[in-house]
């Protein structure tokens, strides 16, 4: 006798279970960033903020490149192939960015070379390092659960323009900001189409999940770190 299957019963994506997991977790991330847009000294934290942000981001690309080489030493595994084709794709995508924010904390009084002499906190070598981990000692598909936090939950323009109004800056200081609210709703959209697509074994499910969770714990304490200082 064959089993009787509910078809009212809704198919949970891969995409969707990710989410699910990412969205029990991001309260955390929530109330800090809450905290940091609402803070009576929000002038002088945001090009805190950014350089932080930066911090992060100046690893994009060399961790995509990392993944990459990973992937292809895979030739055999049809999840690895496919990752391939992904990082390959969206590297470009990512190329630069770096260099917008600096732009940016230029014109908010913070040089390029203090910027880029700034080392960044061990919260932050931990959140990126982690990664490098998982993607070189276990499967680089690990690297999309990190990628899911990051390009999953843009900021909108509004609330981009209310950042905005809030500090008194100029446009010029939240440019990095307002073109990530405009790209990452694409590349949300192909990171969705991407994990949907992937053949993932129980190993890598939870890796991919364990790495956009770990994600959010460590990207809130960088965040709670720099409202200490304030």
């Amino acid at each position: 006798m064959q089993p009787i299957t509910d078809a009212r019963r809704p198919v949970i994506t891969e995409s969707r279970r990710l989410r699910d997991k990412l969205e029990f977790v991001l309260p955390l991330l929530g109330d800090t960033s809450r905290r940091l847009v609402s803070h009576p000294r929000l002038r002088e934290i945001y090009p805190e903020w950014l350089v932080l942000w930066h911090g992060m981001i100046r690893a994009s690309v060399p961790l995509l490149e990392t993944a990459l080489v990973t992937a292809r030493e895979l030739p055999d595994d049809p999840v690895a192939v496919r990752l391939a084709g992904y990082f390959t794709h969206h590297m470009p995508e990512e190329r630069d960015h770096d260099e917008w924010l600096l732009a940016d904390l230029e014109v908010l009084g913070v040089p390029r070379d203090e910027a880029l002499g700034r080392v960044p906190s061990p919260t932050i070598a931990a959140l990126v390092g982690s990664q490098y981990y998982w993607v070189q000692h276990v499967h680089p598909v690990g690297l999309i659960g990190y990628i899911a936090l990051l390009e999953g939950y843009p900021s909108t323009r509004q609330a981009v323009n209310q950042l905005q109004s809030a500090t008194g800056f100029g446009p010029e200081a939240f440019r990095t900001l307002l073109l990530h609210a405009d790209l990452d709703l694409h590349h949300a959209e192909e990171l969705d189409d991407l994990v949907d697509s992937l053949p993932l074994s129980d190993q890598q499910r939870t890796l991919v999940g364990l790495s956009a969770m770990a994600s959010v714990q460590l990207l809130a304490r960088t965040q709670q770190e720099l409202l200490e200082r304030y």
